[in-house]
């Protein structure tokens, strides 16, 4: 109930509303990118401030390896499960989303971590990075695999190209500079910037879920109708990936909010850079079926149910 106290998940769930009754509201692409941008822009800086002040040590590597791990596991698992329920290029793409993470789900969490006095490490958004590729790579070599049977070579996607993409999109490459930039300012920079990347970041975060829920109304269409199971995965999938992830952590004894942002990044699913390369790497998928799913069944029950749901496990398990 906290949770759905909080302005920013309040404005989320206005958002819904408003689209849900056809309002003219909405946020010009330019300053929902903007936005974006921003939100990671300032999560960068704070992973990079905090991680100056930790350092680099072998825990550190433990919660990025796991984080890595769960990055192959999930798309692999959605695949298995999917492939002789749709076709198996459709299983491909929402494997991808499901193996791939939301920045915005994750930055939501970071929030509500804080709101609740956990102070998850800094390279946890290192653990962004790392797992939003591998599950676009595994989808992509799936696809090339099924076309070669009965089409020529030349219809294979060039996985070069695709590695390039997943590799130098945009956001991750911000996320990363905003996190060298805090890590090499340290201190001095965190003061200097504090303003910018904590005093404003509430507000952005309520402003851009304002468009988010915008977004998940706009997506209710291509839900409707969808196979039992696909709804059923999109929405007790992310509970098994965050159970997983909670096993994960537990053998390894992460501290319990690298542990729930560890369950809230494999229980996410991508509607943003996944859908943008799959569009071309995975034509013959359905991008109304993965895109849908992910933002207008996982995404929202994920902020308003899942990310508190993993905190106060992760807190039971590990203290």
């Amino acid at each position: 109930m906290q949770n759905l106290l909080d302005p920013a998940i309040l404005f989320f769930v206005f958002g819904v509303l408003a689209g849900a009754l056809r309002s003219n509201l909405e946020i010009p692409p330019a300053i929902a990118k903007f936005l974006s941008l921003y939100l990671l822009m300032a999560l960068g800086l704070k992973g990079g401030f905090a991680l100056a002040k930790s350092g680099f040590s072998p825990s550190v590597l433990v919660s990025l390896g796991a984080a890595m791990l769960m990055a192959f596991i999930v798309p692999a698992l959605g695949y298995q499960l999917l492939k002789n329920r749709v076709s198996r290029f459709d299983a491909a793409a929402i494997a991808a989303s499901y193996g791939s993470v939301s920045a915005v789900t994750f930055v939501t969490a970071m929030q509500y971590l804080e709101n609740n006095g956990l102070s998850p490490g800094g390279h946890m958004a290192a653990a962004l990075v790392v797992m939003e590729s591998p599950a676009i790579i595994m989808a992509v070599l799936l696809a090339n695999n099924l076309r070669r049977a009965p089409l020529s070579a030349s219809s294979v996607t060039p996985l070069g190209k695709i590695l390039h993409e997943s590799f130098t999109d945009g956001a991750q490459l911000l996320l990363l500079g905003a996190m060298a930039v805090g890590y090499l300012s340290g201190e001095a920079g965190q003061a200097v910037m504090a303003p910018f990347s904590i005093d404003l970041f509430k507000g952005m975060l309520a402003f851009f879920l304002l468009d988010m829920g915008l977004m998940v109304a706009r997506s209710f269409g291509s839900v409707r109708g969808q196979s039992v199971v696909l709804l059923a995965y999109a929405s007790i999938g992310p509970l098994v990936h965050a159970a997983l992830a909670l096993v994960l952590a537990a053998v390894l004894q992460l501290p319990a909010a690298d542990a729930a942002l560890l369950m809230v990044l494999s229980a996410s699913a991508s509607y943003i850079v996944v859908p943008a390369v799959l569009r071309y790497a995975i034509p013959e998928a359905q991008s109304s079926l993965y895109l849908g799913l992910s933002l207008g069944v996982t995404f929202p029950l994920n902020i308003l149910l899942g990310i508190p749901l993993y905190t106060w496990v992760a807190r039971q398990v590990l203290g």
